[in-house]
């Protein structure tokens, strides 16, 4: 079996692991708030048919209230505190409390993993950070979400149970300059390095931007999963970078077992 990833721009990402298709971070729009999308909104065929959504926290840009309502009577998975908001607001949000495993169908399962993303408290929404890891089909996957360096991102193939076959890592923002709590690609290669990621995929670049901001300076937009791929080769030789533009997909096989006798 394998896995298949395809991104959709922003942090958003479909997985589709041992016959299950799950969606971190739905935004499924050509805007989040005020942010704007380069390019056209993802097409439906790739995103529909989602058996459970992976949310990392409710900033505007990660939680799109009409986002998660387009993709019907699916199960949120949350941090608790923030899939209590989802559900007084009209989605289904379910809470995953630290170290519980959710069976969402066949042999696939999630969990938690800790994120850093302190910065730019909300005062209207809950301020719960997480990552994810999903185990399927022989396969592992770690989707970091928002997040800060911290040593504790080093226990992910622990918390996991495995190896990590496929990463998906943050390497920017919807700006030219980040603030705290995000890995720039520099961060993020070295990131992927310390959790053994064999393949990882650069998210959350290259899509949303303020209005009348997408050009100044001249190229930020484009710069994020290329340094990412560059950094990759210098700090993290180990890891296989795999750049997609919106809407392309890589393919993750598990690590062939030894032969029978």
């Amino acid at each position: 079996m394998s896995v298949r990833a395809r991104w959709l721009g922003h942090a958003t990402v479909v997985l589709d692991v041992g016959g299950v298709r799950l969606v971190t971070d739905p935004l499924l729009l050509p805007h989040a708030g005020l942010l704007r999308r380069r390019g056209a909104a993802p097409r439906r065929a790739d995103w529909r048919g989602a058996a459970a959504v992976l949310l990392s926290h409710l900033h505007h840009d990660h939680a799109e209230l009409a986002s998660l309502r387009m993709l019907g009577s699916v199960p949120v998975l949350a941090a608790p505190s923030s899939a209590h908001w989802l559900s007084t607001h009209g989605v289904d949000g379910v809470g995953l409390p630290e170290g519980r495993w959710r069976t969402v169908a066949g042999d696939v399962r999630v969990r938690t993993v800790p994120a850093e993303h302190g910065h730019r408290p909300m005062p209207h929404r809950p301020n719960a950070a997480t990552g994810f890891v999903v185990r399927g089909g022989g396969v592992t996957v770690w989707f970091a979400g928002d997040t800060g360096p911290f040593p504790g991102l080093a226990r992910v193939p622990e918390l996991a149970g495995a190896p990590v076959d496929l990463a998906l890592v943050p390497v920017g923002g919807w700006g030219p300059r980040l603030s705290g709590g995000h890995l720039d690609p520099v961060e993020a290669a070295r990131v992927c390095a310390l959790v053994g990621a064999r393949v990882a995929v650069p998210v959350h670049w290259g899509t949303l931007h303020a209005p009348a901001g997408r050009r100044l300076p001249p190229g930020w937009m484009d710069r994020g999963g290329r340094a990412f791929e560059a950094a990759v080769r210098r700090v993290a030789p180990g890891v296989r970078p795999c750049v997609l533009a919106p809407g392309g997909a890589v393919v993750v096989d598990p690590v062939p077992g030894p032969a029978a006798p």
